[in-house]
């Protein structure tokens, strides 16, 4: 189950910080994985139920971002590997 699911009761009282997004990245990651693998086999109903909890997911993270009254700075490794994954899911190889 996603790390955003947060009862009611709950929501707007979690901590936010760098664990918790690095665990929605990873989350995210293992998302991706997962539709790709899916989407590969031919099985894209499958992948809708995935693709709904990566959305909320990056919504999430895109909503934080713009919340932060100072955003955190990536780190020059964290930024390139996320390029690299990008540009390999988009079939370019990272180049």
């Amino acid at each position: 189950m996603s790390i955003v699911f947060v009862p009611k009761k709950l929501r707007g009282k979690a901590k936010i910080n760098q664990e918790t997004i690095q665990r929605l990245l990873d989350e995210n990651d293992q998302l991706i994985r997962c539709i790709t693998e899916y989407m590969q086999k031919g099985r894209a109903v499958e992948c809708v139920q995935y693709q709904q909890i990566l959305h909320r997911n990056i919504v999430y993270l895109a909503t934080i971002a713009d919340a932060s009254p100072d955003s955190m700075p990536l780190s020059s490794n964290s930024a390139a590997s996320g390029t690299a994954s990008i540009s390999t899911l988009n079939g370019h190889g990272g180049t």
